[in-house]
């Protein structure tokens, strides 16, 4: 399913931080932590993404715990997969202190090209567990009509 998430070589060179702290065993940079004008302004953080394919349909899965589901966005339009919501930051609470945050919050925004395959509208979504599935329907195709050869 390569067609939908196409390559960017200046992305590797963004995830090389995250890359190194992990291999030192430290934890990996929020992508919304950082700062001034470096602030991401169309998301904070991406989930993480599983995409498998049968005969049917592909098939997203995407980590998000604690995102209500009324806070997901999932559309098709144009041959684009999208996929937005938010994961709010809880509010410190009288006599309780936050040490650490290394979860990451804020709004999220994911975008896949459609394969030509797949049949726009049969997308569905489901949510359980803190993941979303997202299963993208395979297109009936044309099967090629048999022609039967008769002898004169």
């Amino acid at each position: 399913m390569s067609a939908l998430t196409p390559w960017d070589p200046f992305r590797e060179l963004d995830e090389l931080p995250n890359r190194l702290a992990t291999m030192l065993g430290r934890p990996p940079q929020r992508q919304g932590a950082r700062t001034g004008n470096e602030a991401m302004t169309t998301a904070d953080w991406a989930p993480m993404v599983d995409i498998s394919e049968d005969e049917n349909a592909f098939l997203l899965k995407l980590d998000l715990p604690e995102v209500p589901k009324d806070a997901v966005r999932v559309s098709a339009e144009n041959g684009v997969l999208t996929i937005s919501g938010e994961r709010k930051l809880e509010k410190e609470e009288q006599g309780k202190k936050f040490h650490r945050i290394e979860r990451a919050y804020g709004r999220f925004v994911r975008s896949f090209v459609l394969p030509d395959n797949v049949d726009p509208t049969k997308v569905t979504a489901s949510m359980k567990d803190g993941v979303l599935e997202v299963r993208l329907v395979k297109a009936e195709q044309a099967k090629p009509k048999q022609i039967e050869i008769s002898v004169n």
